[in-house]
C-alpha cells in the first residue's frame, strides 16, 4: 500500500496529492455540511488501481474527520464506496448508491 500525502486545496476545490512529479486530484463543492465530490482526475502515468483506491481512502477518512456527509457524484467515486460499504455511512440520509 502506498502512502498518500493528501492536500485540501480550498481555493480550487479540490483534494490533492503528488505520486511521481504528478498531481492527482478530487475536485468537489461544499454545501450545507456535504461535500460532493464531482471530478476524480488521475494522471495516465499513475492510472493503477491500487493508487486510485487510496487516494479516494484518505479523501474520504479526511471528510469523516471532518463530520461530512459526501455525495459521490464522480462514478469512480460512487463505485467505490458502493464496494467498500464501510463509507456508506459517511452518505447523507436517503442518497441511495
Amino acid at each position: 500500500m502506498c502512502t498518500i500525502e493528501l492536500h485540501n486545496n480550498e481555493f480550487l476545490r479540490q483534494f490533492e496529492t503528488f505520486a511521481n512529479g504528478s498531481l492527482a486530484r478530487i475536485e468537489y463543492a461544499v454545501q450545507e455540511r456535504k461535500i460532493f465530490l464531482t471530478k476524480l482526475v488521475i494522471p495516465g502515468d499513475l492510472n493503477d488501481t491500487e493508487f486510485e483506491e487510496n487516494f479516494i481512502k484518505s479523501v474520504l477518512e479526511f471528510i469523516s474527520e471532518k463530520k461530512l456527509r459526501v455525495v459521490p457524484t464522480s462514478p469512480e467515486i460512487a463505485g467505490f464506496v458502493r464496494r467498500n460499504k464501510t463509507y456508506k455511512s459517511l452518505l447523507p440520509v436517503g442518497i441511495k448508491l
